[in-house]
């Protein structure tokens, strides 16, 4: 099977050695996504149901860059810098996502990069 690298100038750029997402077959693989604006490649803001707003419309845009939705992801790792926030990321998530939801684990961490306070990765199902 071939890996096609999916990239979208509507995301963040990488900030590392990573692709946005790698596709192979049906399935895409979205690289964590912090709440960076893509234009100015700056964290939005520091309240959390704000970064969580921009973590979703980064994935969402790199889940339409490799020709699905959201509602295509199958499975999130979410990671938090407090736990306190859970339902403030349920509420976001119910925005964005339409039942069946996809499995999802949700983790507390110490940091994220540049501060944020949320990231969340996907895995895509593209029937």
């Amino acid at each position: 099977m071939t890996k096609e690298i999916i990239n979208t100038d509507k995301a963040p750029a990488a900030i590392g050695a990573y692709s946005q997402a790698v596709k192979v077959a049906n399935t895409v693989y979205i690289s964590g996504q912090i709440p960076l604006d893509p234009a100015k490649m700056v964290i939005v803001s520091d309240v959390f149901i704000e970064q969580a707003h921009q973590v979703f419309a980064n994935l969402s845009a790199v889940s339409q860059a490799a020709g699905g939705t959201l509602n295509d992801a199958v499975k999130l790792t979410v990671y938090v810098t407090d736990l306190a926030n859970f339902p403030l990321l349920n509420q976001v998530m119910g925005e964005y996502l339409e039942q069946p939801y996809p499995a999802r684990a949700t983790i507390q961490v110490s940091a994220l990069p540049l501060g944020a306070l949320v990231e969340i990765d996907a895995v895509l199902y593209l029937p």
